[in-house]
């Protein structure tokens, strides 16, 4: 897990129209970049449907949300017509984004070891550093945490 204070790394990935997206497009503005498991399971679907239902306000804030998994830019452009999602998706199955952002870990369960994604969120500035780290979020109550923060 990178930490705060360090200068977020750049990267480029497709988003869920298929068209390419840069970290640094977003310079200028604070980003939300929040990294999850996979489209359409359970906590994946209500972390990604609680960022829509605050969409307006992050975009009041001139805050941009952006979601990133291993899925393919076909799989988010179904989940995010399913679910109305108004924000950026971006597909990183050569894990590219993951591990520069070293969310790429060892998961167990049930027993059986494997890798996988861990849900982490990092705010970043307009600067492009990284102002915070959120680590093992919920996903019922990671984008009104973020709200807290941002609101003071």
């Amino acid at each position: 897990m990178l930490n705060a204070g360090l200068k977020a790394p750049d990267f480029t990935l497709f988003d869920q129209k298929g068209q390419e997206v840069r970290l640094s497009d977003f310079l200028g503005k604070k980003v939300i970049l929040y990294f999850y498991s996979r489209d359409n399971t359970p906590g994946c679907t209500r972390q990604a449907c609680a960022f829509a239902a605050s969409y307006d306000r992050f975009r009041g804030k001139d805050v941009a949300v952006i979601g990133i998994s291993k899925d393919s830019v076909a799989s988010h452009a179904k989940f995010a017509e399913k679910h109305q999602l108004p924000f950026v998706l971006l597909s990183d199955p050569e894990l590219q984004a993951i591990q520069a952002y070293d969310v790429w870990v060892e998961k167990k369960l049930y027993g059986k070891v494997s890798m996988g994604v861990a849900r982490t969120t990092y705010i970043i500035d307009g600067n492009g550093m990284i102002e915070k780290v959120m680590p093992k979020v919920k996903p019922n109550t990671n984008a009104a945490n973020i709200l807290a923060y941002l609101e003071g």
